[in-house]
């Protein structure tokens, strides 16, 4: 393959890719829905029977690019998402916010394994663990927009789901990295059992990655600190940051074996934050990821999903996947509200908030396919996650506060007071 042939796929992806990304913003819904809706319309291409097209679109060498502009664009996205977690957070949330992201993440993680164990006993028990684990993933940008929408964005409901989603982002990742610990470099499942040899050494090397990533954390963030004195918004602060994000991701698989996606992510938390220059960074790294690479990675999953391997027993799985991935995350979100003393209708509002998915719960899919415990017939069910949490949530929490607005008795005004001219206004 020629250099330039790479550029067709690439301008038809960014193309599609921001008009249906336009189109899903419009009606109420993530952009990333419109990112792999654009895939899929691409990767209907390889029905038409015509050689060179499917040469310019699915070739050997045109697919090695594309997956590793992905890898480029899952890496951005998540070290994006590691600088706008704000710590500070984390001290004020409180129990309740702790409570609910960890029932938030218990409930669907253990239905998601339960249902992977009834439906495919065959697989292995960190095979089962993984897709449990992607069902942990939350996203709150939907429900931020309608809570801000109703003006209940500052209410206890609205400050307990943002504050729970940052702590749902970090308990995830660790999920994530933990059962990543275990999968060999081949991209094979270690063997892995209760009582795995292996699983000391594994357990030791992601503390020590985590102990690593953090000394050196703080030394780069002292130099970051030098650097915004003397040179305020100066384009090296960007530049190097990306340079620690790459390193982070490339030393957590290759030396630590934890996933590159955690090493990115820790390095945005590390460099994010307190740094004055955070703003700064952050919006030169979403520019480069959403304007190039990160269309490409949800594209090029779109592309990718093909149906024709899906039984009729997989698809069984899938839907129930499906109502787990939904149920679990409400019921788990919904009862550590009520444990924590919120009131039946306001544990409802926290569960349907956490309920919603996007980009995340992909990364997490896509990790796990390519670690070889996860099938890649489960993408199609992934994007029915996405795609109904995102259009029940506005729906149900629209719905939530109308009700009750409706049902709550409206107090009588109270009589005017005339003062002393009250005599001038008898009838």
């Amino acid at each position: 393959m020629e250099a330039f042939e790479i550029l067709l796929p690439l301008a038809l992806i960014l193309l599609l890719s921001k008009l249906m990304g336009l189109g899903a913003h419009k009606i109420g819904m993530p952009a990333v829905i419109g990112m792999l809706l654009a895939g899929i319309l691409i990767g209907l291409l390889k029905y038409i029977p015509w050689d060179p097209l499917h040469e310019a679109f699915f070739g050997e060498d045109v697919s090695f690019a594309l997956s590793v502009m992905s890898k480029i664009g899952v890496v951005l996205i998540m070290f994006s998402t590691g600088l706008g977690t704000d710590l500070k957070k984390l001290k004020q949330t409180g129990l309740a916010s702790v409570v609910i992201t960890t029932m938030g993440v218990v409930v669907p993680m253990g239905l998601g394994a339960l249902v992977s164990y009834l439906f495919m006993p065959e697989e292995s028990v960190l095979s089962h663990l993984f897709y449990g684990a992607i069902l942990t993933a939350t996203s709150v940008s939907v429900t931020v927009a309608v809570l801000k929408e109703l003006g209940k964005l500052d209410t206890k409901v609205g400050t307990s789901i943002v504050s729970a989603a940052v702590i749902d982002d970090v308990i995830g990742i660790v999920v994530l990295s933990v059962l990543s610990g275990f999968t060999s470099g081949e991209g094979e499942s270690a063997g892995w059992n209760w009582f795995n040899p292996n699983a000391p050494l594994v357990a030791i090397k992601i503390v020590v990655f985590f102990v690593v990533a953090i000394a050196i954390g703080v030394a780069l963030r002292k130099l970051f600190d030098l650097m915004e004195r003397r040179a305020p918004h100066n384009r090296r602060v960007p530049i190097i940051s990306l340079a620690a994000c790459f390193l982070y991701a490339y030393a957590a698989e290759k030396l630590f074996g934890v996933a590159d996606i955690t090493g990115a992510y820790v390095a945005g938390i590390l460099l994010g934050g307190t740094l004055s220059e955070t703003p700064y960074v952050e919006s030169k790294v979403d520019t480069m990821g959403y304007l190039f690479f990160s269309p490409i990675f949800f594209a090029n999953i779109g592309m990718d999903l093909d149906f024709e391997g899906i039984t009729s027993e997989f698809a069984l799985f899938g839907a129930v996947f499906v109502f787990v991935a939904l149920f679990g995350k409400l019921a788990g979100c919904s009862v550590g509200a009520r444990l924590c003393r919120f009131s039946p209708h306001d544990s409802f509002r926290v569960g349907l908030g956490m309920m919603v998915r996007a980009e995340v719960v992909l990364i997490c899919t896509a990790r796990g396919v390519s670690a070889g415990l996860v099938q890649a017939g489960i993408y199609p069910f992934v994007f029915f996650i996405i795609l109904i949490s995102s259009i029940l949530t506005p729906i149900l929490l629209k719905w939530s506060y109308r009700r009750e607005e409706k049902h709550t008795p409206k107090r009588p005004a109270p009589p005017p007071d005339w003062g002393e001219d009250a005599h001038l206004h008898d009838v």
